[in-house]
């Protein structure tokens, strides 16, 4: 990673993945919409709702709250701009885990007994998910040679080709990492999940607009884990990273308004299953390969 992809990814990422990100939010909500036979809100529906929040009167049940969100949105920028500028995935991979363990310590600092629940499934969902993304780094440095994602740069194929299967894994998990159903447990943006808004319950104002931005930030990440595996020392790869973006996203949004959401048991059990059967055998036949 050289200073200048790194200058460049700071301010790129910085500035243009929040823009990005609601956008995406915005056409999450209108192709939701239509599957519900509905018109929808207008695309700009998502900045407009941060600016409402924005202009709100600040009120927080501790100054402790707004910090470790705060903190949260700066590490999962960072994590952001190391990625995109062909920095460590694995370092990658720990920021952003970090940034979601200030986010619950965000909703334990208020001591609501609602917001504690929704800490409490978004460490299940995190105990979900972290084996298969952890699995996803190590198996991508196998098939690289690297940690660094400008190494995929200099293969002659997408690692698609080499991962197919640690790429099912990450499809499935993205559900989670994405806050869709039927495994959105501590979080959700629809309004009929239930009364009270899990682990963002006590935040309000600038504060849970962070929240949003946060997730536009992390929704623009996770995208680009998608698209590291069809990237690779051709023209033909952004087409096709392209295309791939598109059909992943939409799959997700088709997911999430076909599924009703599971106990977090379920949603335990079966991210572990799918990381065993998928990334560990995936993982497995690389190492046989090597000793080939």
């Amino acid at each position: 990673m050289s200073v200048a992809s790194f200058i460049i990814s700071l301010f790129g990422f910085t500035i243009l993945a929040p823009l990005a990100g609601g956008l995406l939010a915005g056409i999450d909500r209108k192709v939701t919409a239509r599957l519900q036979s509905r018109v929808g809100p207008p695309l700009l529906q998502p900045f407009y709702d941060v600016a409402k929040l924005w202009h709100k009167e600040r009120w927080t049940v501790n100054n402790y709250q707004g910090f470790y969100v705060l903190m949260s949105l700066v590490f999962a920028i960072i994590a952001g701009v190391i990625f995109f500028a062909g920095g460590n995935f694995l370092l990658v991979v720990f920021i952003l885990t970090l940034s979601t363990l200030l986010f619950v310590l965000a909703a334990y600092s208020t001591r609501s007994p609602f917001a504690e629940m929704g800490a409490e499934r978004e460490i299940v969902q995190v105990m979900s998910y972290e084996p298969m993304v952890i699995i996803m780094s190590v198996t991508y440095y196998l098939a690289v040679g690297s940690f660094n994602t400008n190494a995929v740069l200099t293969l002659g194929r997408p690692i698609i080709t080499y991962l197919p299967l640690v790429f099912i894994g990450l499809l499935f998990i993205l559900t989670i990492k994405f806050r869709k159903s039927p495994f959105d447990l501590s979080y959700s943006h629809h309004a009929h999940q239930e009364l009270v808004k899990g682990i963002s319950t006590e935040m309000s104002g600038r504060t849970l607009a962070l929240v949003e931005v946060t997730h536009w930030y992390e929704n623009i990440l996770f995208l680009g884990w998608v698209g590291i595996f069809f990237v690779w020392g051709s023209w033909l790869a952004v087409l096709l990273t392209v295309v791939a973006l598109v059909v992943v996203y939409f799959l997700e949004i088709f997911i999430d308004n076909n599924f009703a959401r599971v106990k977090w048991s379920a949603m335990l059990k079966w991210a572990w299953l799918v990381t065993i059967v998928c990334a560990v055998v995936n993982m497995a036949s690389l190492n046989w390969s090597w000793l080939g």
